[in-house]
């Protein structure tokens, strides 16, 4: 499908400042696009690529001004990004149309009810007592233990496994092999050197509008709940062990790993590989850089680097001492020469 530049600027409140008869049929990197494709400019150091890419729409924030002559229609809005995640909602609405309907093989449990516009997958199992919303998505391969919730318009992609018991919320997304409710990590140490399994009764509760990245694990909690807030995100290969707390439109990403017991604030931004030590707090709006270790409680508002993690700002002065260290052992042997002649 074609889409001009004056439909796609009508869709999402923009102003077209070229060829309002420019059309395009699929996305593109700015370096990459060629003729008939739509990209977008959103990072400055990225400015320079606008002025020979081949991409015939280009969506740029209302101010922008080009300092050379762009040969690309230019799309204003308030922001690039958003508005291009937006269209991209619309294709992808279009093009990846959500299935209906019960596939076999799969094994629903007597009493489960399939409610409007459910789909269960070829292989997929729903347990006793599981409760499916409205337009649920359970791709083959799925596990829907018993007494499991699944809200309105979520979504389980293949090889999902939620645990009984446990709830996810409203137009969740789970990714394939994620893990939601395996049993979190407790084992009492015995006098003889072995280690006795401690049971793990609690559940975990995923809010609405949660999305968590492949093979991604939430363990369940030893007693009451292991909580994800509303909104937030986790990537890929993300470990949140027992009784983990995270708060609302918090994002996390890939390989990071929470210990049982911490509570991590709303409005997060945590990089990728972070460590969080167990029983901790970390307070709201924290930005944390990549492979930071988080011994120690956070206070709201703070940012953080490195291991042992300290502010940004120290980390990056400790860096610039760090390189500079042999010339300053250089000039200290020079000194202790001079002193000693």
């Amino acid at each position: 499908m074609k889409f001009t530049a004056s439909q796609i600027a009508a869709a999402v409140g923009g102003t077209v400042d070229g060829d309002e008869n420019a059309t395009v049929s699929t996305f593109a990197k700015i370096e990459e696009a060629a003729d008939g494709t739509l990209t977008f400019l959103a990072n400055p150091k990225y400015t320079h690529h606008i002025y020979d890419t081949h991409a015939s729409i280009v969506l740029v924030r209302r101010d922008f001004v080009a300092e050379h002559p762009v040969n690309a229609t230019l799309i204003r809005v308030d922001d690039p990004y958003a508005t291009l995640s937006r269209l991209l909602q619309m294709v992808d609405a279009v093009v990846n149309a959500r299935p209906t309907g019960v596939e076999q093989p799969s094994f629903v449990a007597e009493g489960v009810e399939l409610p409007e516009g459910a789909y269960i997958g070829a292989f997929a199992y729903v347990g006793k007592g599981a409760r499916l919303g409205r337009n649920v998505k359970i791709y083959p391969q799925a596990y829907v233990g018993p007494g499991a919730i699944i809200g309105d318009d979520s979504v389980l992609y293949p090889g999902v496994k939620v645990y009984h018991n446990c709830r996810i919320g409203a137009r969740c997304v789970l990714h394939a092999g994620v893990v939601i409710g395996a049993d979190g990590f407790g084992f009492a140490p015995t006098d003889d050197g072995s280690y006795n399994k401690i049971p793990q009764i609690g559940i975990v509760e995923i809010a609405d509008d949660v999305e968590i990245g492949a093979n991604t694990t939430v363990d369940r909690a030893t007693m009451g709940c292991t909580r994800v807030g509303k909104g937030t995100k986790l990537d890929n290969l993300i470990q949140v062990a027992h009784n983990v707390q995270i708060g609302e439109h918090t994002v996390m990403a890939a390989q990071s790993g929470v210990a049982g017991s911490t509570k991590i604030g709303s409005h997060c931004m945590v990089g990728g590989q972070v460590g969080f030590a167990g029983h901790i707090s970390v307070g709201d709006n924290v930005q944390i850089g990549a492979q930071s270790g988080i011994p120690n409680d956070v206070k709201s508002g703070s940012r953080l680097m490195g291991y042992p993690a300290v502010s940004a700002g120290d980390f990056a002065r400790n860096t610039v001492y760090i390189k500079r260290l042999p010339e300053l052992f250089r000039k200290m042997s020079q000194i202790e020469q001079d002193l000693k002649e």
